[in-house]
């Protein structure tokens, strides 16, 4: 299943609640992870004013939008209750917001995205790509912006064995199927976003596969989310261990991603991505 024919032409922008973001030039997704243990930047921000100066300086730095996860996702990882996860990630978001920052929430709970929603949240990144129908539920019942990613399985096992028949092919069907799932729901084609999951349930060359099919992917009709950031498979290739220096790996591959299509970038590393772009429009828009 596509969507080509059906939504033929590129994006012009992102209904996000009461934003509407402009996908002119790639966005900037900052990551603001509010966790003990995630894979990078876990265990950094122990107070909610600690994670709002984060917030505050990528913003500075040429963030468009910051995401904020209350739930490690991570290979292996356990599941976190929603009240739990709600504790951390609530206070951040009810702060971000009154500071008119674009807020999206990391989340695959239902009731953690409702409240954060209703806080003002202005977009709903959900890992498990709108499963759950108590999810859509809240995606139905509000205005925000979606993301719609593929994960293979459950974080807890993911990584384990994946395999596909056309990796490429199969995440491409299923993210139209789900997208196409959310507009028969009744949500507006304008809000949607999709993510194919890099390192949800990949291999390094499934992942490489996926990032060289952008193009591909940007043009099955909706904004196309590159998410790669300080993920192992970057380590795998590049040969650094350590997750936060990453940097140069991530940036190169969002450059790549941006330059083929890819509408969002989520990123850790908002500097060094936010300055690339700037370079990479500077040459498109000369040539």
């Amino acid at each position: 299943m596509t969507r080509e024919g059906l939504h033929p032409e590129k994006p012009k922008y992102w209904q996000c609640g009461q934003y509407q973001l402009e996908l002119s030039h790639p966005l900037v997704m900052g990551i603001l992870n509010v966790t003990p243990d995630s894979f990078s930047d876990g265990g950094r921000f122990t107070s909610v004013m600690q994670a709002v100066e984060a917030a505050q300086l990528m913003i500075e730095q040429g963030a468009d939008i910051i995401d904020v996860g209350g739930e490690s996702t991570r290979p292996g990882s356990d599941e976190v209750a929603p009240s739990e996860e709600l504790s951390r990630v609530l206070p951040v978001v009810q702060e971000l917001v009154v500071r008119n920052i674009v807020v999206s929430v990391d989340t695959r709970h239902a009731e953690v995205a409702r409240a954060c929603v209703e806080a003002g949240a202005s977009i709903i990144n959900d890992v498990s790509g709108f499963r759950d129908s108590n999810m859509v539920e809240v995606a139905r019942g509000c205005g925000a912006g979606l993301v719609v990613m593929h994960m293979l399985g459950e974080p807890k096992g993911m990584q384990l064995a994946p395999q596909y028949e056309d990796v490429v092919k199969d995440i491409s069907r299923y993210l139209c199927g789900q997208a196409q799932m959310l507009e028969e729901a009744g949500i507006a084609h304008e809000r949607i976003c999709i993510d194919p999951g890099p390192g949800f349930g990949k291999t390094t060359d499934h992942n490489l596969s996926l990032l060289r099919a952008t193009r591909q992917l940007s043009e099955l009709g909706w904004p196309l989310m590159v998410a790669i950031s300080r993920k192992r498979f970057v380590g795998e290739i590049t040969g650094v261990a350590k997750a936060d220096e990453r940097v140069f790996g991530s940036v190169t591959g969002a450059c790549y991603a941006a330059a083929h299509g890819a509408a969002v970038a989520r990123v850790h590393d908002v500097a060094a991505t936010a300055q690339a772009f700037r370079m990479l429009r500077a040459i498109q828009e000369a040539s």
